[in-house]
């Protein structure tokens, strides 16, 4: 069976002094229901141990989820930033397909050198997306995120889809296979189509790797 990596959120559990790695079970159901076996990922590998873990699995495709803010915009888990860092650097290397969500799509964002800002409005609500791409225009989808991106400098990243008050909702890389949205499609209670395919699709360009 393919596999798909997937990253993990760091929590801090001050009463046993511990930091945890989690995710959403839904993100392992999300990735299930694409048809592959999902493989979550620790935030506490250095770089060479990244690149083996990578070798070893092999993986179709990786999941950057949700979950922590980055440490250059208030967030406390550097670990988890410098994984996903390692994790794209391989990604482009070796052309593995990546989608990220929330999260996942800032840390994107940041890595080719766009900028995040706070926004208001955005917290718990379902809003529609504007876009001139069929699969995205029109679709009313979840919002759980408090800084985004308005606007893109010229460079790799190409914008798919905004919301009415111009917040971006979704990117593409221009040339390599890298996908992102701020939406969470596991937090759907029934998985959306459209979602599955294009998760699908990014993922299928990586299986001839």
């Amino acid at each position: 069976m393919k596999t798909v990596i997937f990253t993990q959120r760091v929590d801090i559990i001050e009463a046993y002094n511990e930091r945890r790695d989690c995710a959403d079970q839904r993100i392992t159901e999300l990735i299930k229901f694409c048809g592959y076996l999902p493989v979550p990922i620790p935030n506490k590998l250095n770089h060479e141990e990244i690149e083996n873990f990578i070798g070893i699995i092999n993986p179709s495709g990786i999941i950057f989820t949700g979950g922590n803010s980055l440490v250059k915009y208030g967030g406390n888990a550097p670990e988890r930033d410098f994984t996903e860092h390692v994790l794209v650097d391989i990604a482009i290397d070796k052309n593995i397909p990546v989608y990220a969500l929330c999260r996942g799509m800032q840390f994107i964002l940041d890595y080719f050198a766009q900028e995040l800002v706070n926004v208001k409005g955005h917290v718990a609500i379902r809003h529609e997306l504007i876009s001139d791409e069929k699969i995205y225009s029109g679709r009313e989808v979840n919002s759980y995120h408090n800084q985004a991106c308005v606007k893109l400098i010229p460079g790799e990243l190409e914008t798919l889809a905004k919301t009415s008050d111009g917040v971006i909702e979704a990117v593409r890389h221009k040339t390599r296979p890298i996908l992102a949205t701020m939406w969470h499609p596991e937090r759907e209670s029934v998985f959306v189509s459209e979602d599955i395919d294009m998760i699908k699709n990014l993922f299928a360009e990586g299986e001839t790797n």
